[in-house]
């Protein structure tokens, strides 16, 4: 069973914010180190996984944002 890639990018951000709030809250510093280190190591992985995802698109530049579709329109 393949894990998503989006998995890997919430595990990461929600591992993270969980050290930011331990610092904020004067956790013990080993815990705050270690956790620390896991977390590079997770973006390492997160990195990685986004990068060597299977992942194509019909879409072009042409096509600008998506929340903000121009199709054909042009740009003065």
């Amino acid at each position: 069973m393949k894990i998503p890639v989006m998995f890997y990018v919430a595990l990461t951000t929600i591992m993270l914010l969980t050290v930011t709030i331990m610092v904020s809250m004067d956790m013990p510093f080993n815990w705050v180190f270690y956790l620390t280190c896991l977390g590079q190591l997770m973006v390492a992985v997160m990195v990685y996984k986004v990068l060597t995802d299977n992942y194509t698109t019909e879409k072009t530049f042409s096509d600008f944002y998506e929340d903000h579709p121009i199709g054909g329109q042009q740009i003065n």
